[in-house]
């Protein structure tokens, strides 16, 4: 079984392609955004507000193109653990929960303007 596997008699690459789309754009903003950090404020501004509003907006218009799915948070989740090793310290696990909260509450939103294609 692989990608192009038929599920419920709809090909299973049209279900993961929004996902991906979607995993690589907050990608981009989790291991990107913290390389232009400079200071304790700049690293401020991006955890406390770029981040959040992006990761908000992006499910937001995940839940009004695809749908509620809680695999979104998840996969905020999943994506921005890795940069507490890799940018920051231990202090700043509280963000994976956090942003996690946010997607689910951005595609929850973008729910309530879904129509079914």
């Amino acid at each position: 079984m692989g990608v192009f596997c038929f599920v419920g008699g709809v090909m299973m690459k049209k279900k993961i392609v929004p996902y991906v789309i979607y995993a690589v754009a907050l990608a981009l903003v989790f291991y990107v955004l913290p390389l232009l950090i400079q200071d304790t404020g700049s690293g401020m501004f991006v955890l406390l507000l770029v981040v959040p509003a992006v990761t908000f907006v992006a499910s937001l218009v995940f839940g009004v193109r695809e749908g509620f799915s809680l695999i979104i948070p998840l996969v905020v989740a999943v994506l921005f653990a890795p940069t507490l090793f890799i940018f920051y310290n231990e202090s700043a696990w509280v963000y994976i929960p956090a942003y996690a909260v946010i997607a689910l509450a951005g595609n929850g939103v973008g729910r309530i303007f879904y129509r079914r294609k």
